[in-house]
């Protein structure tokens, strides 16, 4: 497997599949790569498609030291120019949502077009869960795996898909590399930044999500110039999975109508 090296020796795990416009990929905290299993094929049809096991997850070195959102898009951007790739699509969800936010506002020129799913801008503007979404979250195992397989889908759908699930987390990480994606993820603010986003954005969200409340697709695409907002009724945090028919040709569209120039080498 091939890696990438970041700005301060990490060694970043990387996958690629597909042809076409370079698409890449962010998964959610204390994901690696194995987040999309479920739908990548779809979009490799069309694109390129490019992820990355942050570090602390997969194949990628785990230091034991602070993580944040902005360090993970420095390492999706080590991934990038190791594949020679000046500028692609961008499709964050849940914290690869925050993580594609600080690429397209701190590195614009690398960014053709953004999606953004299921997350949030963080900070003192973002909504929180609830507190006994939290609380279940917080009880021990398996119960805490439970109750966020509910939060992740609803209950006709893991009735129907026992599993195994690829969406609960890398089983693989250390206790301390789970501890620093979720301090990532909590310390995540860009509500000063969203304005200058200037990449096409398009905003999904599920409407019956709880573990990122919907009330964050809102903010974000009003803050964000020019983007578009789209709500997949019935779906709660990984619409993209569950909600597959519905989600993927609706990114794939908007990916289209943004789609010819993305895939230029640096020279």
């Amino acid at each position: 497997m091939p890696h990438a090296v970041s700005a301060d020796g990490v060694r970043i795990a990387y996958q690629v599949r597909g042809a076409g416009d370079p698409l890449v990929l962010l998964a959610g905290q204390a994901n690696s790569h194995h987040w999309w299993d479920g739908v990548r094929e779809d979009f490799e049809r069309a694109h390129r498609t490019i992820t990355l096991d942050y570090r602390g997850t997969g194949d990628s070195d785990k230091p034991d030291e602070p993580y944040n959102t902005e360090g993970f898009a420095r390492d999706a951007l080590a991934v990038l120019d190791d594949l020679g790739i000046d500028r692609a699509h961008v499709y964050g969800t849940s914290m690869g949502g925050r993580v594609a936010q600080c690429l397209a506002a701190h590195h614009p020129d690398r960014v053709r077009a953004l999606v953004l799913g299921c997350t949030s801008p963080g900070g003192r503007h973002g909504i929180e869960r609830d507190r006994d979404v939290r609380a279940s979250l917080a009880r021990p195992e398996p119960a805490a795996r439970q109750a966020l397989l509910a939060l992740m889908y609803t209950p006709a759908w893991t009735a129907a898909h026992p599993g195994p699930c690829t969406t609960l987390g890398d089983p693989t990480m250390p206790a301390y590399a789970r501890r620093r994606h979720l301090a990532a993820s909590n310390g995540h603010d860009t509500w000063d930044a969203l304005p200058g986003i200037g990449a096409p954005t398009l905003v999904v969200h599920g409407s019956d999500d709880l573990l990122n409340p919907t009330a964050n697709a809102p903010l974000l695409a009003e803050r964000i110039p020019g983007a578009r907002l789209e709500l997949i009724a019935g779906a709660r945090h990984a619409y993209f999975d569950e909600f597959r028919a519905v989600a993927g040709p609706l990114v794939l569209h908007f990916l289209r109508e943004h789609s010819g120039t993305a895939d230029r080498l640096r020279v």
